[in-house]
């Protein structure tokens, strides 16, 4: 069984990711950071956490950042978009960038920037993913949220949002 963690937001506070490690273990096949870690130190403390490869993207918050706005990013037999989402506007709704990720031919997106997690499945072709925000979530209850995903021998990926 591979395993990833996904997460986004956390605005140059890890105090959050390390609750989040406390209780899962730092044991994953790769790591997805989706923008605004604030800050290249940020980024850097997050590099040094983990073993695995860890890919990240900058934030409309990252305003140094020397990162890319978006990856296509190969984990077993998915082609992920992975990117912020601000440049394809995702506030208002996830066209642009399901329109963008197929365009790549990609079956999962994952993005941040809204604050509020989200997993669309109603798409047979993609898989849209925002594992909301560590450390300032905007969704009723305002509990800082990241996401898991898993795939074993089939392939099939599945993912679950998680909340602290």
């Amino acid at each position: 069984m591979k395993r990833f963690l996904i997460f986004s937001d956390n605005h140059g506070i890890n105090i959050y990711l390390k609750e989040v490690l406390d209780q899962i273990g730092t044991d994953f096949d790769g790591v997805v950071q989706l923008g605004d870690c604030q800050n290249a130190e940020t980024e850097q403390e997050i590099r040094n956490i983990f073993t695995c490869p860890v890919y990240m993207v900058a934030g409309n918050c990252d305003f140094f950042s020397r990162l890319a706005k978006a990856q296509l990013v190969e984990l077993g037999c998915h082609r992920i978009l992975i990117t912020h989402g601000h440049y394809h506007y995702v506030s208002v709704g996830i066209r642009d960038l399901a329109e963008e990720a197929k365009a790549n031919g990609c079956d999962i997106a994952m993005f941040g920037h809204t604050h509020r997690p989200l997993l669309d499945e109603n798409d047979p072709e993609l898989t849209v993913l925002n594992p909301g925000s560590l450390s300032f979530p905007r969704q009723e209850g305002r509990r800082p949220s990241y996401a898991l995903m898993e795939y074993g021998e089939s392939g099939k990926a599945r993912f679950e949002i998680r909340y602290l």
